[in-house]
């Protein structure tokens, strides 16, 4: 088979206008949140993120339609691909986006070979160009200057980020903003220095309800992180909310268990490298995915990974934590992430195929999170060193997925494989946790099903093992095979026994539908664990009323969109009228 150089110069620059055109899309659809945010178009924020994910799937379909007929019979040739792959980066060289634009190409290759493959001479495995653009930061934040104080800076910012409706009540809230930061930065930063100033990412962060202003103060070689939430008052104005100081609150407001950003970045790496110096706990994969490239995210997660596998020596072992019945997880001790692969065969009760278990983690991604479920990365035909996994989780993969296993001398292959953050298992956190650890994490457990539930998700099996606590505390879901819209779901109460007989039946005596819950059940989910059955039932009790779930139905069935607030409640400003509150 012959081609010539202009077939696969052709063929390059087709992928490369494909992804040009993805980008401008993805764009449009960002530019659009300021509007719906003005608007309080919730329903349309919320559209608009679905379409966004499913934008890239679309492009690289398109694309990969229009150089089927540039290449021919050239399209399986990795010759083909190779030269191809060269021709794409000397294109790309110097092209502010080129560690998102490799990734594109990818896709593209991809949809070929089926994540068949897979080199580094045929695609971008690693990027030629380093994994990002050299950091030039100062070009994606505004400076506002504090050498007098911060109340006109802070009037000068607000105005800057300002939308085309009125503030609230601008000055009483640069009044709770400044009482903040003499509250909570004063004492552990020294504001007195000369030159101390705020840096904040130009454009807001758009995602559900909140526009947030994401930045920094500076003083000399102190650094503090700071969020500040602008809502939509309901009455045709804004206000500031709130400010957070650090990197851990900043951590949640970006988590991974959380929908995209919508947010105006032309060079998505800048805004990144900025965000890492604010958080230098959260991976890169992560800040890219929390801006909706999840895509590049994926990219850069396996890039780490793989340079993490090549400095350590531990083994793969089975995940501690009860079992599950459909999914088999693994970890790696020293990396803060798990592996999970579907099973060949589930166990009883469970009824369902593999397929129906993906379709629930893409509906995972498209769904608003609300805080509440892990974001995964999915991958097909992950290779790892065989060397590098424990015989008893071996034995444990032969004898669940075998399916899905694949032994090629010293290699691995895993024929399709779910990655997530680690996370202790709540059961688990629950064995050693101290009374005051209890409390917390049990309401922590019952606003996760609660914010789940006002998100349109049934959890389904709520289990404490099939939830997870983060470092920060917060409790999350992780266990999405009987996951379902809530307004499918019908909530019963278990009818009264007619007869002693019926009242003594091992097995029910009334007609269960395909689609019927029963809350009060609810308490079995705790499995015996009495210490945090009597904190859960003295703080969420409603979750076992059948009248609590149908009223969220109703408030969702009305089109509805609930505040999910990625923070405490009681970091917010006392909203009262500044000449109101000088009154009293």
């Amino acid at each position: 088979m012959t081609y010539s150089r202009g077939q696969e110069e052709r063929f390059a620059r087709t992928i490369l206008n494909g992804f040009e055109a993805y980008f401008a899309e993805f764009q449009n659809i960002t530019l659009a949140a300021r509007a719906r945010f003005e608007a309080q178009d919730w329903q349309g924020m919320h559209a608009a993120s679905i379409q966004r994910i499913d934008l890239y799937k679309e492009s690289t379909t398109r694309v990969l339609q229009y150089v089927e007929l540039i290449a021919g019979e050239q399209l399986h040739n990795l010759q083909f691909w190779r030269q191809a792959r060269a021709s794409y980066a000397a294109l790309i060289r110097g092209h502010n986006n080129f560690e998102i634009a490799e990734t594109f190409f990818n896709s593209v290759y991809c949809g070929v070979f089926k994540h068949l493959k897979i080199r580094d001479e045929y695609a971008f495995v690693f990027s030629p160009q380093g994994d990002m653009p050299a950091p030039d930061v100062s070009k994606v934040y505004r400076s506002y200057a504090c050498a007098d104080g911060f109340d006109t800076p802070l009037r000068e910012l607000l105005q800057d980020y300002g939308f085309s409706l009125p503030w609230e009540d601008l000055e009483r809230d640069i009044d709770s903003i400044v009482d903040a930061i003499n509250h909570y930065l004063a004492p552990r930063i020294d504001l007195t220095r000369p030159g101390v100033e705020i840096q904040t990412l130009e454009p807001h962060f758009f995602r559900n309800k909140g526009a947030y202003i994401v930045g920094r103060i500076v003083s000399g070689p102190d650094s503090m992180p700071i969020v500040i939430p602008v809502l939509h008052s309901g009455n045709g104005e804004v206000y500031v909310d709130t400010i957070l100081f650090g990197a851990d609150k900043m951590s949640v407001i970006f988590s991974f268990t959380r929908a995209y950003f919508m947010v105006d970045a032309t060079v998505p790496s800048q805004y990144v490298l900025f965000l890492q110096q604010l958080m230098p706990a959260k991976p890169i994969s992560e800040l890219y995915s929390s801006m909706g490239y999840n895509k590049h995210g994926k990219t850069y997660y396996y890039r780490c990974a793989f340079r993490h596998m090549k400095s350590t020596s531990d083994k793969f072992i089975i995940a501690p934590g009860i079992k599950g019945m459909v999914m088999s997880v693994f970890t790696l001790p020293s990396y803060d992430f798990v592996f999970k692969i579907i099973k060949d065969r589930f166990t009883p009760p469970k009824e369902m195929t593999r397929e129906q278990v993906k379709e629930k983690y893409r509906l995972v991604k498209r769904w608003d999170r609300a805080g509440r479920m892990a974001d995964t990365q999915e991958f097909t035909n992950l290779a790892f060193a065989r060397e590098r996994f424990s015989d008893e989780l071996m034995e444990e993969l032969h004898k669940v997925a075998p399916s899905l296993i694949e032994e090629h001398g010293k290699a691995l292959v895993i024929k399709h494989v779910y990655v997530e953050r680690r996370m202790t298992p709540l059961n688990l956190y629950l064995q050693d946790a101290t009374e005051e650890q209890v409390a917390a994490v049990m309401d922590e457990y019952g606003n996760a099903i609660k914010q789940l539930a006002a998100a349109n998700i049934f959890p389904g099996d709520m289990l404490l093992k099939n939830f997870g606590v983060t470092r920060h505390g917060r409790v999350v879901f992780y266990d999405y095979d009987e996951i379902v819209p809530l307004v499918d779901c019908n909530f019963r109460e278990i009818p009264a026994p007619r007869t002693e007989a019926e009242e003594l039946a091992s097995q029910p005596w009334y007609n269960v539908g395909p689609n019927d819950i029963f809350p009060e059940e609810f308490r079995l989910f705790f499995s015996g664990n009495q210490r945090a059955r009597k904190v859960f039932d003295a703080m969420h009790s409603d979750i076992y009323e059948v009248s609590f779930w149908q009223g969220l139905q109703e408030r969702i069935r009305q089109g509805y969109i609930e505040d999910f607030f990625p923070y405490r409640r009681k970091f917010r400003f006392n909203r009262t009228p500044r000449q109101q509150a000088a009154a009293v």
